[in-house]
């Protein structure tokens, strides 16, 4: 758990314990919110400013757990490796599975346990790369927490976000949660080789993506069959 969380439970088990309403409770909650928000934001845009003067891409890619978004990363890894000079933060509750999938395609990999946190922050990306030499780095992918809703409250300072979904989530997904489309720059629909056998509405998908951001730009992949891979790191300007 962050700094920032701990503080506020501990501060909402004064509240309790002083006998404030639900109600006061609810409100303190919700301002707490808005300034770790705001606290985020803030050390968000920092670390943008230092990676761009730098000369560093930065990528963030959300998703929810099984769209895609490792073996992707893998794909993109395998053809980018030789070009840039890759750092992959892996972010998951435990274990460093998907940060060893990754490193297998020569590029460095770091993994960021959160525990019980289901997204990361721009606190968990400073703590990393502040021990880190980014002279040694050209291109920088964060792979977030396996989750659709959290991610949407955390910048993580980078310069584009990635959203990956799948036709296996059903072609609902994406009009459930339209907050992550509005924040993201390029949508992608995952796993279309299972198109023919699962019949999934996939223009619903892309045209529901494309009415919460007018400006998303959608790309439709298959990680094992590689269908799209190169779009896809094209449209990254890669």
């Amino acid at each position: 758990m962050s700094d920032n969380n701990k503080r506020e439970v501990n501060r909402i088990k004064e509240l309790e314990s002083i006998n404030l309403s639900r109600e006061e409770i609810r409100d303190f909650v919700i301002e707490t919110k808005k300034e770790v928000e705001k606290d985020n934001d803030l050390l968000a845009k920092q670390l943008n400013d230092e990676l761009k003067k730098r000369g560093i891409r930065s990528i963030d890619i959300v998703g929810a757990i099984g769209a895609g978004k490792t073996a992707l990363l893998e794909k993109i890894a395998e053809r980018l490796s030789k070009k840039y000079r890759i750092l992959v933060i892996c972010g998951d509750i435990t274990t460093r599975v998907d940060a060893d999938r990754i490193e297998k395609h020569d590029v460095k990999t770091i993994q960021i346990n959160t525990g019980r946190e289901c997204a990361l922050n721009a606190y968990h990306i400073y703590q990393v790369l502040k021990n880190q030499d980014l002279d040694n780095y050209d291109l920088i992918f964060i792979e977030n927490v396996g989750n659709l809703i959290c991610p949407s409250d955390f910048k993580l300072g980078t310069d584009m976000r990635m959203t990956v979904v799948s036709i296996t989530e059903g072609e609902w997904v994406v009009e459930k949660h339209p907050m992550l489309f509005k924040m993201s720059d390029v949508a992608v629909i995952n796993k279309i080789d299972l198109l023919e056998r699962l019949g999934t509405n996939i223009d619903k998908m892309e045209n529901d993506a494309k009415n919460f951001n007018p400006h998303i730009k959608v790309i439709k992949t298959s990680a094992k069959t590689n269908e799209n891979v190169d779009l896809l790191i094209k449209t990254l300007e890669l």
